[in-house]
């Protein structure tokens, strides 16, 4: 593994333990050549996800990407950070087990929101105003009334 600090490749493993969800392993690594410590995570891949994008452009699935967005979602909020990463794990793991190897855009976003729906309902908001698109206030009002419709029944 390369550090991230010095790019040396003389890295060493000081501990390794499972994630919480036992969806990857955390390992502490420390480089023989700078001294830097950081942390790598290991998963598991079943399959290689290409995404569909609106205009018919077809790019790889990056974890990462959707986990910035996850993020930015729920940034500034009481939130704890495994539980994120739970919910992107989650995520992730239901796009693979849908056995398509193309998804569409909108889907990842349905289900993205539909995870964060279920853990904060201002970092469910905050992703539907990027992912819906909204452009003015208006949109907010209609899309709160929405929410508090479904609630209600």
């Amino acid at each position: 593994m390369r550090c991230p600090f010095c790019s040396g490749e003389d890295t060493q493993v000081k501990d390794s333990r499972p994630t919480e969800d036992a969806a990857a392993i955390r390992r502490r690594r420390l480089c023989g050549t700078c001294g830097a410590r950081f942390t790598t995570f290991e998963r598991v891949q079943l399959r290689e996800l290409i995404v569909v994008k609106s205009s018919g452009k077809k790019v790889p699935f990056d974890r990462e990407k959707l986990a910035r967005s996850v993020a930015i979602a729920t940034r500034k909020r009481e939130l704890d950070p495994e539980e994120v990463e739970r919910t992107v794990a989650t995520v992730v793991r239901e796009l693979e087990a849908a056995g398509e190897a193309e998804i569409p855009s909108a889907a990842i976003g349905e289900k993205v929101m539909g995870a964060l729906a279920r853990i904060d309902d201002v970092a469910f908001v905050r992703y539907a105003s990027v992912y819906k698109n909204f452009t003015e206030a208006r949109d907010f009002e209609a899309f709160l009334a929405t929410m508090q419709e479904r609630r209600d029944r």
